[in-house]
């Protein structure tokens, strides 16, 4: 294994540390909190941002955002009362005044036991399935309303457009039990239109009824977190329970559905599918997906659209063995209800394996690395570089003419594994460069001459690959040691975060956990001077995908940090040009030709168009129509998903035996060469990987 640079060490003991001397004393827990948060941020962050006109309506907007994201509550009086702190939060925060806060919560409150009695007397009168009327879910360009009547009509259409899309849904369950049962009697419109309601009405009252448990101070975390928020997206306050939840997530094993989840204002975003989880093994999400509804069982669906993230996730998450059925909106517009059995899950998938696959005669090696992981307690007993050296010895023995390592939604993780990782593949320099908010540049660096692997190297990457896989693509790149191929640029995470908790800086702490604060402390920079933050990793070979033209990752996060660039470090790219040139153009030749990916391409496009459609009709039958004309449209792309290269994928030998003892391992691995198979991206790749043997 390779040597790190001392700076290496240095950097992980100021990434764990974020304390400060100074004590706080207050007698109000809310200014108590605000008071440490800023403090913590001015003296912590990696951009301290200065508190004023300009931050207080960046703060401002989030905040009205979160509270109303949907535009359901506030009337625009109520804004045109809220506007006069628009630039008053900055001049609040420093006197440590909360009556903004205040004023909107106690609005808050009285407008949606307003909505909750509009509701109740809609759900009084016979819902008009047939209405002329639209509705728009381009939430931030609908205005808020003006009066009692325009807020009347708005909840009308909110109720009206919840049980049409109940109604199509069970129209289809009724349609998919007579199809496997010729003898069941399907339920006629008028039963399924008060079912419809009745389940509209249900979603509703849980919903105020999750508010109306709220405790004040839950509300006040969220303005907190619009102050952290401003800073950048990945700085958040996290309120103690908040925080539970992403130490048990962190902790590798838990009991859900294994997907990490975002809150956005049409719904909660699956941004991470976690290998070996419920479901992965069913295939039932993707990352993109937006969920709609949540249902227990065989309990009518709740409607998750405008709600807490984190309650959310307490409908979603559920004791091992039960099912929860999910309503989901596709990437490309489709709406249909899976089913998932709720297990523990385990982070085991997440750790490096190796195949070996059969082309044209010659053995090549593909490494897939979920997650650049690591043993907090002690790296030397687990970690992501120890584990591909042995994966790379154990292909090296197979006698493989090139490797793939495979960076596909990658999210990240452990700084000191991508260093070693990358002193596999390069004799010695520098790998990536870290930044401090004090200015204080570190260069962290492989030391040690010996190159575990120099021959042909494919480095694969998506939208999703973020953080640390972009500084391993990026330094192979640059090293120009290996072709990158992907989408058209990585995630663009360049920022390091690390956890402070609060509660250490009160001096007597009567008012029980104050949570943590999650802070931007450092920022990447790749060894030829630019940033990874926001402009990611270009690809050499662009493959077209579903992401092509909709924004994906930093780009499409508010308040993220720019791209800059700092001084070049010294390092020697390897006199791969005139042979990276040939290989490339042989690809992009392949790639125009291929109609599978022109197929992909007109996917993507067609993707972007149903994503900026967001007027819907409130009258069911031309609803159902558009919604049978987008699953007609979808099946076009059928062909994409039935797609089945010729290779040929194969354990290691020395796996076999392990394999052959566990079943759901075996499972999961014959699973793995399966979906390999299907897998055109990495048919290309393996295309490119043999141009590069052929020199």
């Amino acid at each position: 294994m390779k040597k790190i640079s001392a700076s290496l060490l240095l950097f992980f003991i100021s990434f764990a540390s974020c304390s400060f001397a100074k004590k706080f004393e207050n007698p109000d827990k809310d200014k108590l909190l605000l008071e440490i948060v800023q403090y913590v941020l001015s003296n912590g962050h990696f951009s301290p941002m200065q508190i004023n006109d300009e931050f207080s309506k960046k703060m401002y907007k989030s905040y009205i955002e979160q509270l109303d994201s949907q535009k359901r509550y506030f009337l625009q009086s109520d804004i045109n009362e809220f506007k006069k702190y628009e630039t008053r939060l900055d001049d609040d925060l420093k006197r440590g005044d909360i009556s903004f806060f205040n004023l909107t919560y106690s609005r808050l409150m009285q407008r949606m036991k307003e909505s909750q009695e509009i509701a109740k007397q809609i759900f009084k009168k016979p819902i008009d399935f047939n209405s002329k009327k639209t509705i728009s879910t381009d939430f931030e360009e609908i205005q808020y309303v003006k009066t009692k009547t325009e807020m009347q009509n708005r909840w009308n259409q909110i109720i009206t457009f919840s049980a049409i899309s109940n109604y199509l849904t069970k129209e289809k369950e009724e349609n998919t039990k007579l199809e496997k049962d010729s003898t069941y009697k399907v339920k006629s419109a008028e039963e399924l239109k008060k079912e419809s309601v009745e389940n509209a009405e249900k979603t509703l009252t849980e919903i105020f009824s999750i508010y109306d448990d709220m405790l004040e101070e839950e509300w006040f975390s969220i303005y907190v977190n619009a102050f952290a928020e401003t800073f950048d997206p990945h700085t958040n306050y996290m309120a103690p329970d908040i925080k539970k939840s992403f130490d048990q997530g962190m902790s590798g094993k838990f009991e859900g559905i294994g997907a990490q989840l975002q809150k956005k204002i049409d719904g909660i975003r699956v941004t991470t599918i976690i290998l070996g989880g419920p479901v992965w093994k069913a295939k039932a999400l993707e990352v993109g997906d937006l969920i709609l509804k949540v249902a227990q069982g065989k309990e009518e669906p709740v409607d998750v659209v405008g709600m807490r993230l984190d309650e959310a996730i307490k409908l979603i998450k559920g004791p091992k063995g039960t099912e929860v059925r999910l309503t989901v909106k596709r990437v490309d517009g489709t709406i249909e209800t899976v089913g998932v059995i709720r297990d523990i899950v385990e982070m085991e998938e997440t750790y490096a394996k190796s195949v070996i696959v059969n082309h044209n005669g010659k053995k090549y090696g593909i490494i897939d690395l979920p997650k650049f992981y690591m043993d907090v307690e002690n790296y030397n007993s687990k970690n992501a570089a120890t584990d591909m050296a042995i994966e790379v010895e154990k292909l090296k023995k197979q006698g493989v003419a090139g490797i793939i390592v495979d960076l596909r939604n990658n999210g990240g993780g452990s700084l000191r594994s991508v260093v070693d990782i990358a002193g596999l593949f390069i004799k010695s320099g520098p790998v990536v460069q870290v930044k401090s908010s004090q200015g204080r540049v570190d260069n962290l660096a492989d030391t040690d001459s010996r190159t575990q692997w120099d021959g042909p190297l494919v480095i694969m990457t998506n939208e999703l690959s973020a953080s640390a896989s972009e500084i391993l693509a990026a330094a192979m790149q640059d090293y120009k040691r290996a072709i990158v191929m992907g989408g058209k640029q990585t995630f663009g995470k360049g920022t390091v975060q690390t956890f402070a908790d609060l509660n250490q800086y009160v001096r007597q702490n009567s008012f029980g956990d104050l949570g943590a604060l999650k802070i931007t402390i450092q920022k990447f920079y790749r060894i030829n001077g630019g940033s990874t933050q926001l402009e990611g990793v270009k690809s050499d070979i662009v493959m077209p995908d579903k992401y092509k033209y909709i924004d994906v990752g930093e780009r499409d996060m508010s308040n993220a940090m720019v791209w800059d660039k700092i001084k070049s470090q010294q390092y020697v790219p390897l006199k791969n040009d005139e042979l990276f040139a040939r290989v490339i153009a042989n690809s992009q030749k392949r790639i125009q030709e291929n109609p599978n990916f022109k197929l992909i391409d007109e996917n993507a496009k067609w993707i972007k168009q149903q994503q900026d459609e967001n007027i819907f009709p409130l009258n069911y039958e031309a609803y159902k129509k558009l919604m049978e004309k987008n699953e007609e449209e979808s099946k076009r792309f059928k062909a994409i998903s039935e797609y089945k290269s010729n290779l040929k994928f194969s354990s290691l030998p020395s796996d076999e035996a392990k394999i052959g003892k566990n079943e759901d391992l075996k499972l999961r691995r014959d699973r793995w060469h399966e979906n390999l198979q299907k897998d055109i991206y990495l048919e290309e790749a393996v295309n490119v990987l043999e141009d590069l043997a052929q020199k």
